[in-house]
């Protein structure tokens, strides 16, 4: 109980600090929000139909840039993995942000994640939903996942 109450003597003691992690809070909130919506968005109708992820042809045509944009990506995702576990205790959406920059960094396993994330029939259900309002095909998959 005394490391809670000397947390909030110390956050009372520095309210520039408790301001700045607020705005943050709110500011990862809402590009989780978009995010997630554009990135559901840019999945391929077809991504989850095959046993494992294809190459892409940007990969093969720009090794260098996709290379950069790889490093980038994963330290995004790690960047909104940070700020999730941050929102957990502060206001935003916490569990959101951290989904979301588990689905942008990349590590082992994680196209099989995936795909058994997206058997569970209302995670199915809501990615369609937000594809349908980016005017997108539905996505599709095999039966077997």
């Amino acid at each position: 109980m005394d490391l809670i109450n000397t947390a909030f003597l110390w956050l009372a003691e520095h309210p520039a600090l408790l301001m700045g992690l607020g705005i943050t809070s709110i500011f990862i909130f809402i590009l989780s929000l978009v995010g997630v919506s554009w990135f559901v968005a840019l999945i391929p109708e077809d991504y989850f139909t095959g046993a494992s992820r294809r190459s892409s042809k940007f990969k093969e045509n720009a090794p260098l840039l996709s290379f950069l944009l790889l490093i980038a990506k994963n330290l995004l995702g790690f960047c909104l993995i940070l700020g999730g576990f941050l929102m957990i205790v502060l206001p935003g959406q916490g569990l959101l942000t951290i989904i979301t920059g588990l689905f942008l960094i990349n590590y082992p396993g994680k196209f099989q994640l995936e795909q058994k994330i997206v058997t569970i029939p209302a995670v199915f259900k809501a990615l369609n939903w937000i594809r349908l309002k980016a005017k997108k095909p539905p996505l599709k998959r095999n039966s077997h996942i």
